[in-house]
């Protein structure tokens, strides 16, 4: 399968054939990585990596990806860069475009990483934007399939805020590749209805089901999967904190969920996760408003069914997988 010269910026614009693909071939990556096979074979390419947010997973996972294939990175952080401020989205792209063989973008708006790609005339790929985050989906299934052994068939259940990237992204890669997604939140928490329609035509050609149920037990009964984020996500205030808490609080992962979920059913989560104090935001939070945890529970996060480790290495391997199947 031939994706060089291609951008990926959703798994919208991806066939199930072709992330399929990327998947098999960072499950390939991953193999010889492992067995410490040199697989260089990008030697004088450049990047550049662009982080209007920052990050340690998408950021690791990228350079050292990008160095396991030969590739030279350049980070430019919301410091370092220009983009937006001095200079234009679309000044910037075609700047970079005459210097790098591919572009990284990780911050806002899904406009941005678009107008990138199609002024940049060089790959772009999205590290994420508020609306998607299409690498760590592709992680999030290549765990999955090393721990069932399968994608087809599978029940996932996303606890919490469905609206932005993370449930955005999980119902299209559940739809496309026929896991069988459910939303489970109070109903102002659903994605966006233009959205699901369209994923309801992919479910309906990959044999998956779409379902929103706010009742949690209903939701988790018989689930392989248990996916949940965090509840305010990375640039909204503060202030809306106690707002998530007392709605989303019901959504928490916990023992009594994961009991309620299929045996050997696995618990997953992109990262960082509030499971107790050990962060100065998981402190702070905490203290102010008198809980231990948020999200998930500390006892679910450290337990066997917790597969959030695994999901984090994949990153690395399916980014991999994304630059060499699409760099030229």
């Amino acid at each position: 399968m031939n994706l060089t010269g291609r951008n990926f910026l959703k798994l919208i614009d991806y066939t199930p054939a072709e992330i399929l693909y990327l998947i098999d071939l960072a499950a390939e990556y991953k193999e010889k990585k492992k067995n410490r096979i040199p697989h260089d074979d990008f030697r004088g390419r450049n990047i550049a990596l662009i982080f209007e947010k920052t990050s340690t997973r998408t950021r690791c996972s990228f350079e050292v990806a990008a160095h396991d294939l030969g590739i030279s990175t350049t980070y430019l952080d919301p410091v370092a860069s220009q983009l937006g401020k001095k200079e234009s989205v679309e000044d910037t792209a075609q700047v970079l475009g005459r210097m790098y063989d591919g572009i990284e973008y990780r911050g806002y708006g899904q406009e941005i990483v678009e107008l990138l790609a199609e002024k940049s005339g060089v790959p772009t790929w999205n590290g994420l934007t508020n609306e998607f985050h299409p690498t760590q989906i592709l992680a999030d299934m290549l765990t999955i399939r090393e721990k069932l052994g399968r994608l087809k068939g599978v029940n996932f259940v996303y606890m919490g805020d469905a609206r932005y990237n993370m449930g955005n992204s999980l119902m299209v890669g559940c739809a496309k590749l026929g896991l069988n997604f459910t939303a489970c939140a109070p109903e102002k928490y659903f994605p966006d209805k233009e959205l699901i329609e369209l994923c309801q035509g992919y479910a309906k050609e990959s044999g998956a089901t779409l379902t929103f149920e706010s009742d949690p037990m209903k939701a988790t009964k018989g689930a392989d999967v248990i996916y949940t984020d965090v509840w305010v996500s990375m640039g909204e205030p503060v202030e809306v904190w106690q707002e998530r808490i007392d709605e989303l609080s019901p959504y928490q992962v916990n023992k009594a969920i994961m009991d309620n979920a299929d045996e050997g059913a696995i618990f997953m989560h992109c990262l960082p996760a509030f499971h107790d104090h050990e962060t100065v935001v998981g402190k702070e939070m905490g203290e102010k408003f008198g809980r231990d945890d948020m999200e998930v529970t500390d006892e679910v996060f450290r337990s066997a069914a917790s597969v959030v480790f695994d999901e984090a290495e994949n990153r690395m391997h399916t980014i991999k997988a994304v630059i060499a199947a699409t760099i030229r």
